[in-house]
């Protein structure tokens, strides 16, 4: 339990200032975005919001470069600031600078891939590989910074092979560049409803929060407020996205936010020293993504868009379907047809030769167990699952 009043005056100094740049980053973006979205019109790139009964109107696309910049803009003036807090030991001055230039460095590149994604409309061959680049910065710096490569055991294992620890070397790193791929890629996966990209970032980021608040008063302290230096403005941002991107959208927030916000999560995961706790606040992500696997790597039929449907006769949403021949499906899409249903995540229908089938998201998951309902409605279901599983932790 973090108790205040035993906080040093630069801890508390640190949490201001942290607090204080994520107001001033929120006052920033919710200013700039209706200024600059006419930009992104001009530009083309805009685009129909598919849920809406008149969608005659274009919606600004990747307007989560605004974000980003803006992001990016309030850290490097927070450089000097971050840098106070150790002046006094040069070493420690050059290990904290590097952690937060590295940091930087693997956002900002992100940003890019994202911003490069909505204009060029990548392959998925290449959103695999740049976030496993981009993650080249945090993971040589923690590598000369730190370089521990074990992991503790849980309790059976400890008592089966008697150690409390593991040295998984290489396979370390290895694992904290799929993280990076995995946190870039699950929000992108999970989205194409009015305010759920921003609104799961921002639950995540919320918890990330509150955890590195509760430990701020440990002996890993200096983790946790380079964490609050971070996380702060990134709540800002997105909280002032939030506000334009909530039913009914004003704007969309493209694949820069969903990758910009993966690889942030994916930085303090590795670099704050928490990345196992991160995956819990990730829990319906990875349902997600598991669920996905099948379309994924096209096990089973793929469409382009896999996002609920607007009923044609009531303002609801409903699941959404795949068409496909039967006789198209390999082994594994077989067994997926046949295992999913008895599950409850799927609804299939077959005539003749012809299948349809619910696309494997967890948004068609959550639609099932409740029924139609409205757009605004089901994002707030899917935060309400997504602020429930973090009560538990």
């Amino acid at each position: 339990r973090m108790d205040v009043f035993s906080l040093d005056p630069d801890r508390i100094g640190g949490v201001c200032i942290s607090a204080g740049s994520g107001i001033i980053s929120f006052l920033i973006t919710w200013y700039l975005i209706p200024e600059l979205s006419h930009l992104f019109l001009a530009a083309n790139m805009a685009g129909k919001d598919l849920n809406k009964r008149s969608n005659d109107y274009r919606v600004p696309e990747g307007v989560g470069v605004i974000a980003g910049a803006v992001y990016l803009v309030c850290l490097f003036c927070l450089i000097p600031v971050y840098a106070l807090h150790s002046k006094d030991d040069t070493q420690l001055t050059m290990k904290t600078l590097s952690l937060y230039l590295s940091a930087l460095l693997s956002i900002c590149c992100m940003i890019l891939l994202g911003f490069s994604d909505d204009v060029l409309n990548l392959k998925w061959r290449h959103k695999l590989l740049l976030p496993t680049i981009a993650s080249l910065p945090i993971l040589m710096v923690y590598y000369v910074t730190y370089g521990n490569t074990y992991i503790v055991l849980p309790f059976p294992m400890t008592q089966l092979f008697n150690v409390n620890s593991f040295d998984l070397g290489i396979f370390y790193y290895v694992y904290m560049g799929m993280l990076a791929v995995f946190c870039t890629n699950a929000i992108n996966i999970l989205a194409g409803v009015n305010g759920v990209e921003c609104g799961q970032s921002i639950v995540i980021a919320l918890s990330v929060l509150i955890n590195s608040l509760l430990n701020i008063n440990t002996d890993a302290w200096a983790d946790h407020m380079f964490v609050l230096y971070l996380i702060c403005p990134f709540i800002g941002v997105s909280c002032a996205v939030l506000y334009y991107n909530w039913y009914p959208s004003q704007v969309f927030v493209g694949d820069t936010f969903c990758y910009f916000a993966g690889m942030t999560f994916a930085v303090l995961g590795i670099l704050g020293h928490f990345s196992k706790t991160m995956m819990l606040f990730f829990i319906p992500q990875i349902f997600n993504f598991i669920l996905s696997v099948p379309q994924l790597f096209h096990f089973i039929p793929c469409p382009r868009h896999r996002l609920p449907r607007l009923h044609p006769t009531e303002d609801k949403l409903v699941m959404s379907t795949v068409k496909f021949k039967k006789s198209d499906l390999g082994l594994i899409g077989r067994i997926c047809l046949f295992v999913l249903p008895l599950l409850g995540l799927s609804r299939v229908t077959i005539d003749d030769e012809t299948v349809t089938m619910t696309n494997l998201t967890i948004l068609n998951v959550l639609l099932r167990v409740v029924g139609s309902t409205h757009e605004r409605r089901l994002t707030v279901y899917l935060l309400t699952v997504q602020v429930s599983e973090m009560s538990q932790f």
